[in-house]
């Protein structure tokens, strides 16, 4: 019996790279939502719970792949209310509604349930210990997912980008074209993820069978978000804008960033013999896609 998954969250980041994957799994029937309207997408409200247990019932749903989040990290920390329903009560719903069917949930955390002072990557097992309203939410909604389905699966990712939606990728290909200088944070250390490869490690782990627990995915190596924004603009092309290194403190934020956040992937790696492309080549990728879509 072909398995029946809802993936929410479908208009974003991750959620178009979602739907890429359905078209090329059409073995899978694919039931893609988000809250609101898009050709191809379903309206679903995840944080209203007799909506989510209809549909899931309705659909007989055997696995949520859930894509949706609130992601403005500095917004949270004014508004986290709306963070913790979305971030929190939300995966609760979810994990509990294909519980009850004897299904699975895929949850996408983040590297923000850490406080990033580590100097060695993060491994799954590490103390967590968010400094922000969004990796408070995170976790939570971590908590809430296991307490519901203890067959979910986990994934913390960070620095996700990709030709979809907002992102510092877009952000720094349009400021580079539009400003002659720029400064960005050189003292916080992670790994930019394309979500194109998240999406494919998660297709992995559909097809090989979704193993219970708590894994991390980024792509391979490290770097500053100095380092990554004058790669951004060497693989566009931009010459005219000069990048210059600022500390934390030169770049005040409501939200407080972990100053190193690489995740260990040995775990996810092992689980489902993953290979995990470089940061740079996965850049140089999208970055030509968004070349080529501006042509």
């Amino acid at each position: 019996m072909e398995k029946r998954i809802l993936v929410t969250g479908a208009c974003g980041q991750l959620g178009n790279e979602m739907q890429l994957q359905a078209k090329q799994h059409p073995h899978y029937q694919w039931f893609l939502t988000d809250v609101g309207t898009a050709e191809g997408v379903l309206p679903l409200d995840i944080t209203d719970a007799a909506a989510v247990e209809a549909f899931v019932e309705a659909h007989a749903i055997d696995l949520i792949v859930n894509c949706a989040a609130y992601t403005a990290v500095d917004r949270a920390e004014s508004d986290e209310a709306k963070a913790q329903l979305l971030n929190a009560t939300a995966p609760g719903y979810l994990a509990a509604a294909v519980e009850r069917r004897g299904g699975q949930l895929i949850q996408i955390s983040t590297d923000y349930v850490f406080d990033g002072t580590a100097h060695t990557p993060y491994t799954e097992d590490c103390p967590t210990c968010p400094a922000s309203a969004y990796g408070r939410t995170k976790l939570e909604g971590e908590e809430r997912v296991k307490a519901a389905n203890p067959a979910a699966m986990i994934i913390r990712t960070a620095w996700l980008y990709s030709r979809f939606g907002s992102n510092f990728v877009k952000t720094m290909l349009r400021l580079g074209r539009e400003k002659p200088q720029l400064g960005v944070v050189f003292d916080q250390i992670g790994t930019p993820t394309y979500a194109r490869d998240l999406a494919t490690a998660i297709m992995a782990a559909i097809n090989k069978g979704v193993q219970p627990g708590t894994y991390h995915f980024s792509d391979e190596g490290v770097c500053s978000w100095y380092d990554f924004t004058k790669a951004i603009h060497r693989l566009a092309g931009i010459t005219t804008c000069s990048v210059r290194p600022l500390h934390t403190s030169e770049y005040p934020a409501p939200a407080a960033r972990p100053a190193y956040s690489v995740l260990d992937k040995t775990k996810i790696k092992d689980t489902y013999q993953l290979e995990i492309p470089h940061w740079e080549d996965s850049l140089r990728q999208c970055v030509a896609e968004l070349s080529e879509n501006t042509k």
